[in-house]
């Protein structure tokens, strides 16, 4: 199941049955003649967090600069899933133009991030929205106390 999510990412057709089981009920309007847009890639990127295989590791990392940010997010939120090694990636997203990606990306960067990525976390208890900076709190909360008692 990891490679058919896998072969989603990439744009490939997996079929309707399984379309419908990464993307349920919404996944019925595509079948329905609806333009995909995004969702098939995000669908399976989110299948991610369920199921896994190795290889698609770099396809995940990839789809953190994907044009969709919907994509972007829940590629953030895989790569601290899987503890993926994208720290670099994950401290330009701190400055997208989305809210939701900026927190992701914060959020994953905690998870997977040595303790010198709190100054990036925390440049966003600067940003403009509430929303981010509270995510940021989280962020920086998180990396702290994954290092706490490290020599």
């Amino acid at each position: 199941m990891a490679l058919r999510a896998l072969s989603l990412m990439s744009g490939n057709n997996e079929g309707e049955s399984f379309l419908l089981l990464v993307g349920g009920e919404h996944a019925q309007g595509i079948l329905d003649g609806a333009p995909p847009l995004y969702w098939p890639e995000l669908w399976g990127t989110r299948a991610l967090l369920y199921v896994w295989h190795d290889t698609a590791a770099p396809a995940v990392v990839r789809a953190l600069s994907n044009p969709a940010w919907r994509v972007r997010e829940m590629a953030a939120r895989v790569v601290a899933e899987r503890e993926l090694p994208a720290a670099s990636e994950l401290a330009v997203m701190t400055t997208d133009d989305t809210p939701r990606v900026r927190i992701a990306a914060a959020r994953a960067l905690a998870a997977v991030g040595r303790l010198e990525d709190l100054a990036i976390i925390r440049e966003l208890l600067k940003d403009p929205l509430i929303e981010v900076r509270r995510g940021a709190q989280q962020a920086c909360d998180v990396l702290r106390s994954r290092f706490s008692g490290a020599s």
